[in-house]
């Protein structure tokens, strides 16, 4: 990546994005983290393309198609991205002249993809001439179309959200998702408590406040830059995580001494919130198949002062033989379709279909048989997920509950009511709680 140019970064990371199914949080952080950016005006307007483009490249899309005279579905990938980074400057930025937009996306059009100059500059300067008389599609005739292609979102969702509550609701579901969220953290109170936590804060300038729902969490008044860099975080008070999140550790009761199995850890947000929560006193296994998910998981165990985990390698869909039946609790933070996390990761809502959420209820109806096999009589096993769509959660749980006679819904406590459903699940919303779409359940195996 050319580290000058903060645009052409922008379009490297959407780039890899689409062509290889890259997340874009890492890559972000890749080159924030660099030194080619040397200016937080450069860092700013490199996370603003990225994140933004995402979360409005639908509209951005029917833009290009009303603009172009070809066939805008079949525009290179580079092109696309150069059109979509080119006109988001022109329409969501106000701090940008519209030259300078439209002169960076084609010399930057001239450095990737110099057949294309012509053509990028042809449509944005259309866009500075006609965009306003472009016709959107009308609410009151076709509103799945229309919600889709103003807010963003895959058409398929947008039907599913209509169906399932509504166009006023579906509209504000939509609205939070294309929301950039707060950088919330979660205080390691194995170190400290929230209060020290955010003093400490203040103290390096930066500002942070309780988080609503989490007793463990804090929300940036802004974000940081710098969080990483700072003492209070290299020093272990503190670690990225979402609100919602931070709250299944809770749902799991572990106490100090109990014998507890994260059976999807994966880099080990919640495993490490476990031990914290049971003041570093028994014991958290935590499986994944990716052993560098368990290395970076290590490597934040030693940063936060936690030595209770021992990692394991390993299918959570195969049987794990020497653990089965031993442990007081077990959380299954199951394989998901994401798609209550379209404010952090907005790439996703781009990239799952219906199809691959049959796919993934599969998988967890599996995982939870799995599951359920490695909690001792009179244990508590938790079912989470950060997705919306009910074929991955109340389903998954009535089916598992409709197999096995022996575990019974537990009623959950610990956290706020406003977060629980009639039915006794867990449910968070980025539009009702401001923090990310999670479902989870909490079961008891008789003794």
């Amino acid at each position: 990546m050319n580290g000058a140019n903060p645009r052409r970064i922008a379009v490297d990371i959407l780039n890899r994005v689409d062509a290889e199914g890259a997340h874009a949080e890492p890559l972000l952080d890749a080159a924030l983290t660099g030194a080619g950016l040397r200016t937080p005006a450069d860092r700013g307007l490199l996370t603003e393309l990225v994140y933004g483009t995402l979360r409005v490249r639908g509209s951005l899309d029917w833009v290009v198609a009303a603009l172009y005279r070809g066939n805008a579905a079949a525009l290179d990938t580079a092109v696309l991205n150069i059109l979509r980074t080119g006109l988001y400057q022109l329409q969501f930025t106000d701090r940008i002249p519209p030259f300078a937009a439209v002169n960076e996306a084609v010399a930057l059009a001239r450095a990737l993809v110099p057949a294309a100059a012509g053509l990028v500059n042809a449509v944005l300067r259309a866009f500075l001439r006609r965009g306003e008389s472009i016709a959107w599609p009308d609410m009151a005739k076709h509103p799945a179309q229309a919600i889709a292609v103003r807010h963003s979102h895959p058409r398929w969702l947008v039907e599913r959200l209509l169906a399932d509550t509504g166009v006023e609701e579906a509209v504000a579901i939509c609205r939070a998702n294309n929301a950039i969220p707060p950088a919330t953290l979660r205080v390691n109170t194995l170190k400290t408590s929230r209060e020290e936590a955010i003093t400490a804060l203040a103290a390096e300038g930066i500002s942070a406040a309780p988080a609503r729902f989490s007793p463990d969490g804090v929300i940036l008044a802004s974000p940081a830059a710098a969080l990483r860099q700072s003492t209070a975080y290299r020093s272990g008070l503190l670690r990225i995580q979402d609100e919602a999140s931070q709250l299944i550790a809770h749902l799991v009761a572990a106490a100090p001494g109990d014998r507890v199995l994260d059976l999807c850890a994966g880099a080990g947000g919640k495993t490490l919130h476990l031990a914290a929560l049971m003041e570093n006193r028994g014991s958290v296994t935590a499986v994944d198949r990716e052993p560098r998910q368990l290395a970076m998981l290590r490597a934040e165990a030693d940063r936060l002062g936690v030595t209770i985990v021992q990692t394991r390698a390993g299918d959570a869909a195969a049987a794990i033989v020497p653990l089965r039946e031993t442990f007081d609790r077990v959380l299954l933070d199951a394989p998901c379709s994401g798609l209550g996390t379209l404010r952090r990761n907005p790439e996703i809502r781009w990239r799952v279909t219906l199809a691959d959420v049959g796919r993934c209820a599969e998988l967890q109806h599996a995982l939870l048989a799995r599951a359920a096999g490695y909690v001792r009589p009179g244990g508590r096993l938790v079912y989470s997920v950060c997705t919306v769509t009910p074929e991955e959660n109340e389903e998954v749980i009535g089916a598992f509950l409709r197999l096995r006679a022996d575990f019974t819904l537990l009623p959950l406590s610990g956290v706020s009511p406003a977060l629980l459903n009639a039915a006794g699940y867990f449910r968070s919303a980025p539009h009702l709680h401001g923090a990310d779409g999670f479902f989870a359940a909490a079961l008891l195996r008789g003794a």
